[in-house]
């Protein structure tokens, strides 16, 4: 039998691991056998739809994201909305992953029955403990997310944030075993397929980015870089990377055309070696990633965008740090994601992102620009105009906003059956 969606998805970009290739098969001869019963029965024909919706959701996307568009859920203020409140700004702007930097109990209460996607964190300073023995991360998870589970959707935990290449390299050391313990203890409640174990990485790890083709891992940081790639290659969790266009354009104002910054109009550049074009930042530093992770022997690797955005407000000597910037390059990074497109590098593999940041943070230490990375206001008022709506109290609001959701998630669903429909008549 002529197998075209898996010779597509087996590919150099939409690689498959062991359990993704039995489950298909699985489906697929669960089809052949049940193929006169499935299409015998209206009723039955939309269930086997549905589930095969599902089954190809997880086959064809990254199992700890839905879509493209996520943000990151920082609290480090004292002004911020109820986590109640913000699950309706989410829903009403139609945000279905986020990330948070903790395991914040009223947090994961709140999202309970929302839908939305939520990556957890293992904080930076409990790495070196939980790398001490994997009884100690089976405590932390029956503590900080089994309680949670079903009803809050956790899809992944990150293990610390911004590790290698910062602070202590003793925290290097207990990045690799503390995500294998948090992984066997997920394996051993048997969690493992549902939650994702990851890390994300800074721009830090390399030792040059530019042009694309030529980026490296730096020397010092392989030697812990590639045991945990091979760890997290083998159980299929993608790289990610905090790629901020912000920070090299402050860095180095005068040698960067802040048009290429913000997905504007601009000339672009062109890597000789590659022999590929681009017309923005934000493309380059995701291709660059890819060609660090190939020159490392992981070029099967999915690269995922941990943290993007642009300071709004700044010091004096923060280039860039305007309203006007941030509106800008926030909406055409909505834009680019809702494309649904690749890189110049990778065209096949969908690019993927988390914005920092859902609020400004009043409390953070640092320049000014680390408090001024909100898309919305404490209040839960729009910072600027992207295409969101803010938080409207109302009852009446309220109600609509539910009806939309509703609305759109049957779109999704006949889309999802005529969709698979498709890919049936293909087989």
């Amino acid at each position: 039998m002529k197998l075209p969606l898996l010779n597509y998805i087996n590919t150099r970009e939409h690689p498959l691991n062991l359990y993704q290739v039995e489950y298909i098969f699985l489906i697929l001869n669960m089809l052949r056998v049940q193929h006169q019963m499935v299409f015998s029965s209206s009723c039955s024909f939309f269930l086997w739809l549905l589930i095969l919706s599902a089954t190809f959701s997880l086959v064809l996307g990254n199992k700890a994201f839905t879509g493209t568009y996520g943000v990151n859920y920082g609290r480090v203020s004292d002004n911020l909305p109820p986590p109640e409140s913000v699950v309706t700004l989410l829903k009403a702007a139609k945000i279905k992953n986020i990330r948070i930097y903790d395991v914040n109990p009223q947090v994961l209460s709140a999202f309970k029955g929302s839908g939305i996607g939520i990556i957890v964190c293992l904080p930076n300073e409990l790495l070196t403990d939980i790398g001490v023995a994997e009884d100690r991360a089976m405590n932390w998870i029956k503590d900080n997310v089994q309680p949670y589970l079903p009803g809050t959707k956790i899809v992944g935990i990150s293990i610390g944030n911004e590790i290698l290449g910062n602070g202590d390299v003793g925290v290097w050391e207990a990045l690799l075993p503390a995500s294998k313990n948090i992984y066997s203890s997920l394996n051993r409640l048997g969690l493992a397929h549902e939650i994702e174990v990851s890390t994300p990485h800074s721009e830090a790890v390399f030792a040059n980015s530019y042009p694309p083709s030529s980026c490296t891992f730096r020397d010092d940081i392989l030697p812990y870089m590639k045991p945990l790639l091979q760890f997290f290659s083998q159980i299929g969790t993608p790289f990610y990377i905090n790629a901020y266009p912000f920070l090299a354009y402050k860095n180095d104002p005068s040698h960067i055309d802040i048009n290429y910054a913000l997905f504007k109009k601009n000339p672009g550049i062109y890597d000789a070696k590659s022999k590929l074009h681009y017309d923005n930042m934000f493309d380059a530093q995701i291709d660059a990633a890819y060609f660090a992770l190939e020159k490392v022997g992981f070029d099967k690797m999915e690269v995922i965008v941990g943290e993007t955005g642009w300071a709004s407000h700044g010091d004096d000597n923060e280039a860039g740090a305007t309203v006007k910037n941030a509106k800008t390059y926030n909406k055409n990074m909505r834009k680019r994601l809702l494309k649904r497109k690749g890189t110049p590098h990778r065209p096949k593999m969908l690019v993927r992102a988390y914005i920092f940041a859902l609020f400004n943070e009043n409390l953070k230490p640092g320049p000014t620009s680390e408090r001024n990375f909100g898309l919305f206001k404490h209040d839960g008022s729009i910072a600027y105009d992207i295409g969101f709506t803010g938080l409207r109290p109302s009852s009446a609001t309220s109600s609509l906003l539910s009806f939309k959701g509703i609305g759109s998630s049957y779109v999704m669903v006949s889309s999802s059956c005529i969709a698979i429909l498709l890919l049936l008549i293909a087989l």
